[in-house]
């Protein structure tokens, strides 16, 4: 064993005393140290001294000045770096767990779904990563630590130190120093072409290879042999290498191991949403294949010079939608996993896998003045296969009729049956055109919740003060202002009184919209009125592809309100709720927030990081997981999905409730009291909602505080609190010799 670098030990003995080796790589030797100023232990990692001298100084701590900006659940942070005495050297946790290349020695290969989790949770680190712009460049199982079962990527940005250093390459054949690792390397990183996050999928797909069948996809006897078969040679087909490997994650390996980077994923939160197909998709056979009569309706493009008519393809892809599904024997895929590609280029083959179509209509939609151009291609998902294609010149007060066209044309090139509307489209005036814009644009807005709801209500608005009578407006501003309330941004009772009137005129006028009845639901469910359950049941029946709706019907009504909370059959339902719409993130949200109410957190976890891998902008997701890696006590997680969730959407109270709780389990009371300070000063000049408060209170052992805030809380139905009173890890709060009376309290609607 060596012993640590004398002088840089004593000049470091001011903040670390170094205790002993922990091992030693090709770049680097491992110290366990002690952290003097915060008492704890690290890992100090200290690059060989040749290393060090071909990459100097300012390089390696701006390259890991950017590294240490990486604040993601799985990727291992670094505390510290610096240079000393001609050393450099950066500091990180020291892990319980092992890496993943002793667990290959000890078990050749892992399950299958340990295996593809794992591989997902590093290609959401990877995809974060990439999108701060560092690439990792040296992926391999020595590299991912696994921690209570969870993936940790250790050592970004020190191959882009390495990879940058002109001077390197010389002295790396002189020395041995490996720059990536041959076994894993990809084609261009091998040959010294510039890279980018391509190469890091092309190394997780080797350590995935390698993770299923126990061997990476190219051996040798020498590093030049294994280089060269990658030039030459085609990784075998795992499915044949092992029984029970799936075939989509069979495929989505083909691909991230492909030869070119241009034909792999283009993405890490691509590879990583192909490794989780949905095998339960309705209409779609037991094997998993779609059904021939099926199609997604992706958004259209909008090719106008004004960005403010962006939203209008949206609008147009989501009306064809809603009119195909009126086709007796098509099964048409859900809007808003539809709406996931908007802006994606994603391959047609990929996209029939993950929603389990066998179709694809694509469109673009161009508005000058008052004339408007709509172009449609219907292409078959197996081949890519045109097989219809039109174009549109038409007044822009027609739009409505050309959707119809649209549809009735595709149902003609399947040979099934249209049912058109009782009546056909009349000429739309200019203010219907505007207000079908803005409902559209509405509607999106609404979808990403958070801060973005108020934009969304204002679009809404705007709508209804140019058609005052158009019940989609009607329905999309109820929903909006029941969502300004839920996220804190309006009080209870008046909101949800303006909502009601404003739900119930969209019915007067369109007694059969689905999407009416299913906020009204939504909000008698809020007001504890019992009838919520059957107006959810009658939403559906008008259109059984609002699955939101189906979400909020399985999860909130079904499991925790109605059959019970530790019902088998509600949580099958629920689950099936995101089989329907696996890239919703709102029925992801609901399903993460109760599956681990019912003991299946690590399922909570899995279904966030693919909704955010899918949809990265959406707060509902982002506070998602943070949310339930607090419940789980994953602290150090928490924290890292807690900061970059609030990067995005500023210090929203929900994530600075969940931060209470992270420091409290962290051990740095003095922070969570300051969280709980801010939470208490916003309140003098805004609303912070009463369950917010009572929760963080409730952290740090305020009970009495916490109680009256929950009682406040109870009155005013704030939100989500009564789940965290029935339901949530909410210690001495249950204790509380009042708790019964909270309980009796809180709304609790009843299955009719």
């Amino acid at each position: 064993m060596t012993t640590p670098p004398g002088r840089l030990s004593a000049a470091l003995s001011d903040r670390y005393r170094i205790e002993r080796e922990l091992g030693r790589g090709g770049m680097a030797t491992v110290y366990l140290a002690r952290d003097l100023k915060h008492d704890r232990d690290v890992a100090i990692k200290v690059m060989h001294a040749e290393l060090a001298q071909s990459l100097g100084a300012e390089r390696f701590l701006r390259e890991i000045t950017l590294a240490a900006r990486l604040t993601h659940p799985h990727i291992l942070p670094l505390f510290d770096s610096g240079s000393d005495d001609g050393a450099l050297w950066y500091t990180m946790p020291v892990i319980s767990g092992e890496s993943l290349r002793a667990r290959l020695d000890r078990d050749r290969q892992l399950p299958v779904a340990e295996a593809v989790r794992l591989a997902s949770e590093v290609a959401g680190a990877l995809d974060f990563a990439h999108r701060q712009g560092v690439v990792h460049r040296d992926i391999k199982p020595e590299n991912i630590l696994a921690q209570d079962g969870h993936a940790l990527v250790a050592d970004f940005g020190i191959g882009k130190a390495i990879g940058d250093a002109e001077s390197v390459a010389a002295s790396v054949t002189a020395t041995g120093i490996s720059i990536g690792t041959p076994t894993y390397l990809s084609p261009e990183q091998a040959v010294g072409e510039p890279v980018d996050g391509r190469s890091d999928l092309y190394s997780l797909g080797c350590v995935l290879h390698e993770l299923l069948v126990g061997e990476p996809p190219f051996t040798g006897p020498n590093p030049q042999a294994v280089i060269a078969k990658r030039f030459v040679q085609t990784p075998a087909d795992v499915q044949a290498l092992r029984e029970g490997v799936p075939r989509p994650v069979a495929r989505a390996l083909q691909r991230a191991l492909q030869r070119t980077p241009m034909d792999r994923f283009a993405t890490a939160a691509e590879f990583a949403a192909a490794l989780h197909e949905v095998d339960a998709v309705v209409g779609a056979t037991a094997a998993g294949v779609a059904p021939a009569a099926s199609i997604a309706v992706l958004p259209f493009a909008s090719l106008s010079d004004d960005r403010e008519n962006e939203d209008f393809g949206d609008g147009v892809a989501e009306d064809i939608s809603n009119a195909l599904a009126r086709i007796r024997g098509l099964h048409v895929s859900a809007p808003q996993s539809a709406s996931m590609y908007k802006g994606r280029q994603v391959p047609l083959a990929q996209i029939g896998r993950e929603l389990s179509v066998a179709h694809v209509l694509q469109g673009s939609v161009r508005r000058a003045g008052n004339r408007i151009r709509i172009t449609t291609q219907l292409a078959a998902v197996a081949d890519g296969y045109q097989l219809w294609s039109e174009r549109y010149d038409r007044d822009l007060v027609d739009v409505f009729a050309v959707q119809d066209e649209i549809a009735v044309a595709i149902a003609q090139r399947l040979a099934l049956q249209f049912a058109p509307p009782e009546a056909p489209a009349a000429r739309a005036t200019t203010a219907e055109v505007e207000a079908y814009e803005l409902i559209a644009r509405g509607r999106v807005l609404l979808q990403h919740r958070g801060r973005p709801v108020l934009e969304g209500i204002r679009c809404f608005e705007r709508a209804l003060a140019l058609t005052p009578e158009n019940p989609n407006a009607l329905t999309g501003l109820a929903h909006g202002l029941r969502l300004a309330w839920q996220y804190g941004y309006r009080p209870l009772h008046p909101t949800l009184r303006d909502a009601q009137a404003l739900v119930e005129r969209a019915l007067e006028i369109d007694p059969l919209n689905g999407a009416a009845v299913g906020t009204l639901a939504v909000l008698r469910f809020n007001t504890g009125d019992a009838g919520a359950l059957s107006l959810w049941k009658r939403a559906l029946e008008l259109d059984a592809r609002l699955t939101e709706v189906r979400a909020l019907y399985r999860g909130w009504g079904l499991v925790l309100y109605g059959q019970g909370r530790h019902d088998a059959e509600g949580e099958r339902h629920l689950r099936q709720a995101i089989a329907e719409d696996p890239l919703s993130p709102i029925c992801a949200t609901i399903t993460g927030l109760i599956l681990p109410l019912l003991g299946h957190t690590d399922d909570s976890v899995a279904i966030f990081e693919r909704a955010i891998a899918a949809v990265p902008d959406s707060f509902a997701t982002r506070y998602g997981l943070a949310w339930v890696l607090t419940w789980a006590k994953r602290f150090d997680a928490a924290l890292a999905a807690t900061n970059t969730a609030m990067e995005m959407f500023g210090r929203h109270p929900w994530l600075l409730q969940s931060l209470t709780g992270i420091y409290v389990g962290l051990g740095e009371r003095h922070r969570a009291e300051a969280i709980q300070a801010e939470l208490e000063a916003r309140a003098v000049t805004s609303r912070v909602p009463y369950f917010t408060m009572a929760i963080s209170l409730n952290y740090l052992g305020r009970t009495d505080e916490a109680f009256a805030h929950a009682m406040q809380s109870a009155e005013a139905n704030d939100a989500i609190g009564p789940i965290w009173y029935r339901w949530g890890d909410i210690g001495a709060l249950q204790a509380h010799p009042r708790y019964p009376e909270l309980l009796a309290r809180l709304v609790r609607p009843v299955a009719s």
